[in-house]
C-alpha cells in the first residue's frame, strides 16, 4: 500500500495565504497609525507548528524602518484580529520584515537600463 502525502504543507500554505488576505484588510482598515503607510504583504512564511509567522512587507509611501517598528508594535492587534477571522487552534505570533525585494528590483532595472544607454552610445 502506497505511502499517503501528508496535507500539511499544502495547509500550512493556505493558512500562509489566509493570513496574508486578512491582514493586508486589517492593516487598511483598522490599524491608525500614522507611521503605517501604503503597506503591501508581499509572504507569509507560517512555521511548521503554527507558532509563528514571517510576514514581509513592502512600503509604497513612509519610511520602511518606522513602519516595521509600528507593525510590529501593532502585532498583537493585529493577531487578535485575525483570531477572529481564522478558524485555526493556533493563530500565530506575527513578526513583521520589511521586505527590500521590490527595491532591489528597482534598482536592477535602473542599472539595465544604464547599461543599455551606455551601450548605445558606445555604438553609435
Amino acid at each position: 500500500m502506497p505511502a499517503r502525502k501528508s496535507s500539511t504543507p499544502n495547509r500550512s500554505f493556505k493558512v500562509a495565504d489566509q493570513i496574508q488576505r486578512d491582514l493586508t484588510e486589517l492593516i487598511a482598515r483598522e490599524l491608525k497609525d500614522p507611521r503605517v503607510g501604503m503597506v503591501t504583504v508581499q509572504s507569509v512564511e507560517v512555521t511548521p507548528d503554527y507558532a509563528h509567522a514571517k510576514v514581509f512587507f513592502s512600503v509604497l509611501v513612509g519610511d520602511p524602518k518606522e513602519c516595521e517598528v509600528a507593525l510590529n508594535q501593532a502585532a498583537g492587534f493585529l493577531r487578535n484580529g485575525l483570531f477572529k477571522r481564522l478558524h485555526i487552534h493556533t493563530v500565530p505570533t506575527l513578526h513583521f520584515l520589511f521586505d527590500r525585494t521590490t527595491e532591489r528590483a528597482a534598482d536592477m532595472n535602473a542599472l539595465i537600463a544604464k547599461a543599455v544607454s551606455s551601450r548605445a552610445k558606445d555604438s553609435e
